[in-house]
């Protein structure tokens, strides 16, 4: 019997978090960067706007004007992709997309979105991801890497020429940039109102959320 404890409280002790303390720290860091992003961005859309007669609010941008919101968003910059290179080295080494990410079901998705609309929501287990969030997920890796390009084409217009060619112009990659944050924003909003409706999974990414079996990968 008092083996049998002692190796059950050994699996305790071995059994990792479902949010790792590395993974923790990066989604906060993430979060802060994207912030910094989108609202320096917006101060700098303001100075020369995509959609004609729309604008961002001064209280909603970071910086007073074009010049200190690009000084925000420079450093934000280098915070996310510096930051969001470790995040998606973590994931793809440890495992970490593959087990908590796939497969994506056709079905499980519809299923889903109709319990979601039906506000059957409640998410009793927080160690497995619905297929909404696993293409969420997806959906905001690759707005990421969008962003990266395009950020990078519009900083670097002619050194990049190339790229801006590949983009349709400048233009073109200023519209897709735009397109970029507004799908990330799109999913911050989401992300946050979800966490609202269950808020075992903001408490989880904050103290780590259930242990998981050892076999799983973290």
């Amino acid at each position: 019997m008092r083996t049998r404890d002692a190796m059950s409280a050994a699996v305790r002790n071995t059994a990792r978090r479902l949010h790792p303390l590395p993974i923790r720290i990066m989604h906060w860091i993430n979060a802060l960067a994207m912030i910094v992003m989108i609202t320096s961005g917006w101060g700098i859309y303001d100075d020369d706007v995509i959609i004609r007669g729309f604008s961002f609010p001064g209280w909603l941008r970071l910086g007073e004007w074009a010049a200190p919101s690009l000084n925000y968003h420079f450093a934000g910059m280098w915070l996310l992709a510096l930051n969001g290179l470790a995040y998606l080295t973590y994931g793809v080494v440890t495992g970490r997309f593959r087990e908590r990410l796939l497969p994506i079901r056709l079905r499980d998705l519809v299923e889903t979105v109709r319990d979601t609309l039906h506000l059957r929501i409640a998410h009793e287990d927080l160690t497995v991801y619905n297929a909404v969030q696993k293409v969420l997920y997806f959906v905001v890796i690759a707005a990421g890497v969008s962003q990266v390009v395009t950020g990078l084409a519009i900083w670097k217009p002619v050194q990049l020429s190339p790229l801006i060619s590949l983009l349709g112009g400048f233009q073109s990659a200023r519209v897709i940039h735009f397109i970029g944050m507004t799908v990330i924003v799109g999913f911050l909003l989401v992300h946050v109102l979800l966490s609202l409706l269950v808020p075992r999974t903001l408490w989880a990414m904050l103290a780590g959320g259930p242990r998981l079996k050892p076999s799983r990968t973290p």
